[in-house]
């Protein structure tokens, strides 16, 4: 019965288009708005390639230039696409306004005018939108909108939308209110994206404020923005805060109880942030043993990477209740180990000066605080065992590889010194006579 009826509708529609079409096609008015409409756009393609040119060139910045006017000039030239689609738009609005002064009836220009924004609306899903969120709520949410206009059946379509009321509790909403909501908050929160992103580069940019107040900046203004966008949301849609107590009141429950560890990572990231303990560029060790350069702070958690490019996310409480050892920036001078062992064979009051001599001549080697110390550590079952202690720039991370190059140099030096490097020996003890089988 309902798939009768919607035939039914469908046909009728099909017969109102038809009859709309017919009177077009017989009507010297038509045909005069259809020759504006092509007039038009054909002075707007005109006027494009003319302009187009002209306004690439001014938008387009130097490729070493970053600043904020170059950013925005960015921003400004993507949308040079939809000048053709625009210009038409507004000479056949023009247009419109004159055939209906004249004829008193604008229907076949109106139609294009429609069609033309429709085009201008996919040229900017297409082409100019780059985000893959606003592709998918453009694709599927702003075309759809806009074909439905440019068939002239928005209004009714928006009626029924209005009409068709879905319940929520307490509460219904229209499938038309979310509709709006979902295209206008799409939008504002996709702008409030683009706002962070260039105020997180210019806070960034900022090289006489210490990492640590860097980041918690670009926090700061990262709530501030999408808290605003919130409210202006919250606002254009109608819809009163008071209203939103009951949900807050449940969401505070739920972080009272559910989100204790989120609420606790935020505010040691907070702390972190503040006292600069940890910060992105520092080369920390956790208590489990991992060890990274911190490469991102989040409002939850910092994330390290290893020199074999592994990503490890720790929460930020980590870093206040257990136990991490900085060791500071890449400018900061770290010492460390080299062992080695020698035979008993050797002459051990020799061994000291020879690789002290042969490693200070290493260039990342450091003379301050200290220079190459090589001393005795005691006596092992196979030889005896050295240690060389020394200075360098930075972290032996894996990247650097210090230790490995000083190892290099110890070896060396003890085979241009024919000083023996021990290795394990193993005595056999065979007890009770050896029978061999005769054949």
């Amino acid at each position: 019965m309902e798939q009768s009826e919607i035939m039914q509708q469908a046909l009728a529609y099909g017969q109102q288009g038809w009859e709309i079409a017919k009177g077009w096609l017989l009507s010297p008015a038509a045909w005069s708005q259809f020759a504006l409409l092509v007039a038009a756009f054909l002075v707007a393609l005109w006027v494009t390639r003319r302009l187009r040119p002209i306004l690439t060139k001014l938008l387009t910045p130097a490729e070493d230039q970053q600043g904020l006017l170059a950013k925005a000039r960015r921003f400004i030239l993507q949308f040079v696409p939809l000048l053709l689609p625009l210009l038409a738009y507004g000479l056949t609005g023009v247009g419109e306004n004159i055939t209906r002064s004249v004829f008193g009836s604008g229907a076949v220009i109106a139609f294009g005018n429609r069609l033309i924004l429709f085009l201008a609306v996919r040229i900017l899903v297409k082409d100019v939108v780059q985000d893959s969120f606003l592709k998918v709520l453009g694709k599927y949410l702003l075309l759809p909108v806009a074909l439905i206009h440019a068939l002239g059946l928005l209004a009714p379509t928006m009626a029924k939308l209005d009409a068709t009321v879905i319940p929520l509790g307490n509460l219904s909403f229209s499938l038309l209110f979310l509709v709006r909501f979902a295209i206008v908050g799409g939008a504002i929160f996709w702008l409030g994206r683009w706002s962070n992103a260039q105020s997180t580069a210019l806070i960034q940019s900022q090289k006489e404020m210490r990492p640590a107040m860097r980041e918690l900046a670009t926090k700061a203004a990262e709530i501030v923005i999408f808290g605003i966008a919130f409210l202006l949301l919250m606002n254009i849609m109608g819809i009163s805060l008071t209203s939103l107590a009951v949900l807050g009141g449940a969401i505070g429950v739920g972080l009272g109880f559910g989100l204790q560890k989120i609420a606790s990572n935020f505010i040691s990231g907070v702390i972190l942030l503040l006292e600069g303990q940890a910060t992105v560029g520092d080369y920390v060790e956790l208590d489990g043993g991992e060890a990274g350069t911190i490469v991102k702070m989040t409002a939850r958690a910092a994330i390290l990477e290893t020199f074999d490019g592994r990503w490890i996310v720790v929460p930020n409480e980590d870093f206040i209740t257990t136990r991490v050892v900085n060791y500071s920036d890449s400018g900061s001078a770290n010492r460390y180990e080299a062992p080695f062992s020698v035979s008993y064979d050797t002459d051990i009051n020799l061994v000291p000066d020879i690789i002290e001599a042969a490693v200070a001549k290493l260039d990342f080697v450091l003379q301050d605080p200290d220079g190459p110390d090589c001393e005795l550590r005691g006596f092992g079952d196979s030889g005896i065992d050295f240690a060389l202690e020394f200075w360098v720039n930075g972290i032996d991370d894996g990247k650097n590889k210090f230790t490995p190059k000083v190892l290099f140099a110890i070896w060396n030096a003890l085979k241009e010194h024919n000083i023996e490097i021990p290795y394990p020996h193993r005595t056999v003890e065979l007890r009770g006579e050896l029978t061999t089988k005769s054949g």
